[in-house]
């Protein structure tokens, strides 16, 4: 039995990051195929990258709301919606998506900027500095629960000068839909109310696996931005 459960967990593991691939290589074609550009709104280029996935993957489903937001709609959390915005020739967008490959979720989020403000170009590159922080920091901190991470994501966005821009910062990943685990919704989250071990099992009581997001935000310029992938494999 020990031996089977491993096995299983072998293949949830393989299967996550095997979505996870597909799901940047979508991302990768988002560039080439400058969907992100001034003159589309934020709703076209959604459905443009809903499209893309379909053609190129045979997605069929996503398991969370697709968003693609420009300019002040990246103040915005993930729960919030945001109207339709036509994106210019000097703005910053960002993307999050939630596509199903072959029955399992990937969860990916990624930052663009049009332009070359530096300032939007240094939150850009401080998301995925961040996120490798905080991947450095579950990594070196065994016991580490997700309220312990959720403090560290904000107070390392604080040290560069940004403002975190929603009240958790990830979430458990696995097989479609996640979304149905039993239990109270705060244990499926990293924030600041679950006082959980990361390392664990999930609702249905197998190993949990995260995704950490990483949003931040500056209000005083009115744009923010996005990223996020697996956290624990």
């Amino acid at each position: 039995m020990r031996a089977n459960h491993e096995t299983n967990e072998s293949v949830r593991v393989e299967r996550l990051l095997d979505a996870q691939a597909k799901a940047a290589q979508l991302f990768a074609q988002v560039d080439r195929a400058q969907i992100l550009r001034p003159g589309v709104s934020d709703t076209a280029a959604s459905d443009a990258v809903r499209d893309l996935a379909a053609a190129g993957f045979g997605v069929q489903r996503h398991w969370h709301k697709r968003i693609v937001r420009s300019g002040p709609n990246t103040l915005r959390p993930y729960q919030e919606d945001a109207p339709d915005r036509i994106m210019t020739e000097d703005d910053i967008v960002f993307a999050d998506f939630g596509p199903v490959f072959a029955g399992w979720e990937a969860d990916f989020g990624r930052t663009w900027v049009i332009g070359q403000d530096p300032t939007k170009l240094r939150l850009r590159d401080d998301l995925e500095q961040i996120f490798r922080a905080g991947r450095r920091f579950f990594d070196s901190t065994p016991e580490l629960t997700a309220a312990d991470m959720y403090a560290q994501i904000v107070r390392l966005s604080g040290e560069r000068g940004w403002r975190f821009g929603n009240y958790h910062c990830g979430h458990v990943v696995g097989e479609f839909p996640h979304e149905n685990f039993q239990g109270d919704k705060v244990h499926s989250l990293i924030t600041a109310g679950n006082h959980a071990p990361l390392r664990g099992k999930d609702p249905s009581d197998r190993t949990a696996h995260w995704i950490l997001e990483v949003h931040l935000v500056d209000e005083a310029r009115s744009f923010g931005g996005f990223y996020e992938e697996l956290l624990t494999i």
